[in-house]
């Protein structure tokens, strides 16, 4: 590590610090240009619900694991009520908030499981190339339950012990979703669920 990589890193605040109007969440780096974006998560206050988008309709430009925002574009272009919903959002005087894409969805569970449960261990849940470092497939240990106090289930920013959807469209039937219970990450009918918003800092 040169003294520039040094400085960045011991300058970044640490995960769960209140910034940025939510919560130091984790880093992505985009796989196509290579930028590193330091991901805040809202509180529990802002947490929306609503349908991903029309059942049987692809959206073009709502595929990427990494880019929340133009995930979260496309989607309300395309008429979500839940991507329309996240885009007027301002919080802390931000108003680039937008539905977690999939690998930055992942970085929420990593580092705020709200429970004790064991990890679901299937498919790609926990393989994280995008993150900054790189996440693994779960094991039924890792990870824990949260060190931050306020995300523990009955804590008063925990997530729910339900599946919240990410902004990354499977197929023209299904979208990407993160079970907060467990960690099980799949993909499932494009209906009414919630969504934690996330901005990139």
């Amino acid at each position: 590590m040169n003294s520039v990589e040094k400085a960045a890193q011991e300058a970044t605040p640490a995960i769960g610090q209140a910034y940025g109007g939510g919560f130091v969440t984790g880093i992505t780096r985009d796989p196509e240009t290579g930028e590193r974006h330091l991901w805040i998560t809202a509180g529990a206050a802002h947490e929306l619900k609503g349908a991903w988008g029309e059942y049987g309709k692809k959206i073009e430009g709502a595929n990427s694991f990494t880019n929340s925002r133009a995930n979260t574009e496309a989607m309300a272009a395309a008429g979500s009520e839940l991507a329309q919903q996240v885009l007027r959002l301002a919080i802390g005087g931000y108003s680039d908030w937008s539905i977690p894409a999939r690998d930055v969805q992942e970085l929420q569970y990593r580092h705020f499981k709200p429970t004790t449960e064991e990890n679901w261990q299937y498919a790609r849940s926990g393989d994280n190339p995008n993150s900054v470092p790189v996440g693994l497939l779960y094991s039924e240990e890792d990870p824990k339950q949260t060190v931050h106090e306020a995300f523990r289930e009955g804590g008063p920013e925990a997530f729910a012990d339900a599946p919240y959807w990410s902004s990354s469209q499977r197929s023209a039937y299904y979208a990407f979703t993160m079970y907060f219970g467990d960690g099980c990450q799949d993909f499932i009918r494009q209906e009414r669920r919630p969504s934690r918003p996330a901005r990139p800092q």
